[in-house]
């Protein structure tokens, strides 16, 4: 009886170890994505952002301006940065779902031709696809008052 247990004991903490090692795997996979997304931003390279956005992602800008994905990465096209950098970026799993939080200092001329200083909060929310892919489904801004 004594020795089931024991066995019992093993196969739990064994599938737990699998579950944070997948969990890790998901947190270091999403932290990667959104840093490609960065990388657009500051390469002004929309290109590498239109792979991480779901077809029917929800865009909520710091103006409330709501944005589709063809909205989304028109902005972007229109949109010249010359700094962007994250800060305090953090990802919490939760099964097929990722939630990243960050901070977001940019500066550039935006689509309607105007310089922006921006200083800002995101909350990004990646959802894990049928064929295994991490995409973006919501993201909202919301900024920093000083």
């Amino acid at each position: 009886m004594k020795r089931n247990w024991i066995w019992l004991l093993l196969a739990v903490l064994s599938l737990g170890s699998v579950a944070w090692s997948q969990a890790g795997g998901t947190e270091k996979a999403v932290t990667a994505l959104e840093q490609q997304w960065l990388k657009g931003q500051q390469t002004n390279n929309p290109d590498l952002v239109a792979p991480l956005l779901a077809d029917k992602i929800v865009v909520t800008q710091s103006d409330g301006k709501v944005y589709d994905k063809s909205e989304t990465l028109t902005f972007y096209k229109k949109t010249k940065w010359e700094s962007a950098e994250y800060g305090d970026l953090k990802v919490m799993v939760f099964g097929k779902t990722a939630i990243a939080t960050g901070s977001f200092k940019g500066k550039g001329t935006g689509a309607d031709g105007k310089s922006f200083d921006d200083n800002d909060r995101w909350t990004d929310t990646w959802v894990e696809m049928p064929d295994g892919k991490w995409e973006c489904v919501a993201s909202q801004t919301s900024p920093i008052k000083m």
